[in-house]
């Protein structure tokens, strides 16, 4: 399915959950945020009729995501069930790790081989802090456990914090050194509520990316592996047996490539992560809509989809959207 700037829309990612385990502080506030009533989180079989439909657009590739969908009961036999989906070709996860070593070999099993997981400090006080409560550890032994079982690629999500991480970053440049890890720094961006100030937190990858330079020689990967990657420019230590990978949503924004849409935890449709405006498909769904008319509304979303998004600095600040991360998917 090609939209009006003749972009190839075949991903989808799905928010299965608003709730989550940690209280990252650039996610949310320190009192957390109030959850979407049960009965308005899409229910599993609402989900699957979606991604259904939405493979009949064009939709080849799907992304479980959060909050952190590994705390949604009966989250491992709902991926195994979209296996059955015809031309669906690709399932990945998003994970913050801490439950990653319980799940591992389940989800592997349930058909999910790539997994990303956030890690934004090496530092077990660190971690404790920006996650308010997390346990390093714990995301260390997922980690492992998910590559002694052959998980690939397993990418490693930093969200880069002036202040904060910027102090780490040749230690994560280090992690694609020995194992076939891709590292990948995220720009903060300005998404829902949180206590941090983004304005003054924001770092940019150009400086990330040069100050790793300092110490290693960075080599581009090959222009097909990137375009298999999206949005992150990809770079190799020269000998490394993993990547780094760059996403710059407000420095470099990447959106003549993007190829996605998102389906909201409260089953809304976003064809940019950084606009507010959504399409309601549980609306529909509850109110009978058949598939013809599910298909009407994607495909739509995907005509509506903006040319490039509005998030850029502005005198000294960054436009922010409204709703919240973790009900968004990321």
């Amino acid at each position: 399915m090609l939209d009006q700037y003749n972009r190839d829309i075949n991903y989808l990612r799905v928010s299965i959950t608003d709730r989550c385990n940690l209280r990252c502080m650039y996610c949310m506030p320190k009192e957390g945020l109030s959850h979407i009533g049960h009965d308005d989180i899409l229910r599993y079989e609402e989900i699957s009729r979606i991604v259904n439909v939405a493979v009949g657009t064009g939709i080849r590739k799907i992304r479980i995501t959060g909050g952190e969908p590994l705390v949604r009961r009966g989250v491992v036999d709902f991926i195994a069930s979209l296996k059955t989906i015809p031309d669906l070709r690709d399932i990945s996860l998003t994970t913050n790790g801490t439950l990653l070593s319980e799940f591992a070999g389940k989800l592997f099993q349930a058909g999910v081989k790539r997994i990303n997981i956030s890690l934004d400090s090496l530092n077990p006080e660190k971690y404790e802090r920006i996650t308010r409560g997390g346990d390093l550890n714990a995301v260390l032994k997922g980690i492992d456990e998910v590559h002694r079982i052959g998980f690939s690629p397993i990418k490693i999500n930093i969200v880069a914090i002036k202040g904060f991480n910027d102090d780490e970053i040749l230690d994560f440049a280090k992690l694609s050194m020995d194992k076939p890890f891709q590292i990948r720094f995220i720009e903060l961006m300005t998404l829902g509520r949180t206590d941090l100030d983004r304005d003054s937190k924001y770092l940019s990858n150009d400086v990330i990316r040069e100050k790793i330079r300092e110490i290693y020689r960075l080599e581009p990967v090959d222009g097909e592996r990137k375009r298999l990657d999206g949005p992150a420019r990809i770079y190799r230590i020269a000998g490394g047996a993993g990547e780094i990978g760059f996403i710059s949503p407000v420095s470099h924004h990447f959106c003549n490539l993007c190829n996605r849409l998102r389906l909201t935890s409260d089953g809304h449709l976003r064809a940019c992560l950084l606009s507010d405006e959504e399409v309601d498909l549980k609306g529909a769904l509850r109110g009978g809509c058949n598939d013809d008319h599910l298909a009407k509304l994607i495909i739509g979303a995907i005509a509506k989809k903006p040319i490039r998004h509005d998030l850029a600095c502005d005198e000294g600040h960054i436009k922010k959207c409204i709703k919240d991360m973790s009900t968004i998917g990321g």
